[in-house]
């Protein structure tokens, strides 16, 4: 919950930030009503910092698992983790990091793809 409350917030904040740019008055001007306006030109422009946010957020609520499922008995990986660290299972620890590394590196990869997707002025660069 407290995850929602700040991209809700950074959500918001990029929203009144693009609505205030030269672009969206000039679009406001030419007599496209405050709906389209918001569709066509404001929300596409304030999806980067809502992505940013997303990006950072994901890892750590996937590592939050930990906690939940030990806290309310659920099983999955988080339980494995737990279990296994205080057993001292170096072998089951190890891959359950490696798995939590490799969802972290393939949502940080998305969130580059999807960066690039949305600006058009990094569809060029490597």
């Amino acid at each position: 919950i407290p995850q929602a409350a700040v991209l809700t917030r950074v959500t918001r904040a990029a929203v009144i930030e693009v609505t205030n740019e030269d672009f969206v008055r000039t679009a406001r001007a030419k007599g496209l009503s405050r709906r389209r306006a918001l569709w066509r030109h404001t929300v596409p422009n304030a999806l980067l910092p809502v992505v940013t946010m997303l990006g950072l957020q994901i890892p750590f609520l996937i590592s939050g698992a930990v906690l939940v499922e030990n806290v309310f008995s659920l099983p999955g990986i988080g339980t494995l983790a737990y279990q296994a660290l205080s057993q001292r299972d170096l072998v089951v620890v190890q891959n359950v990091v490696l798995l939590f590394v490799a969802i972290v590196l393939l949502v940080n990869a998305g969130t580059d793809a999807l960066y690039a997707r949305l600006d058009p002025r990094l569809r060029g660069r490597t």
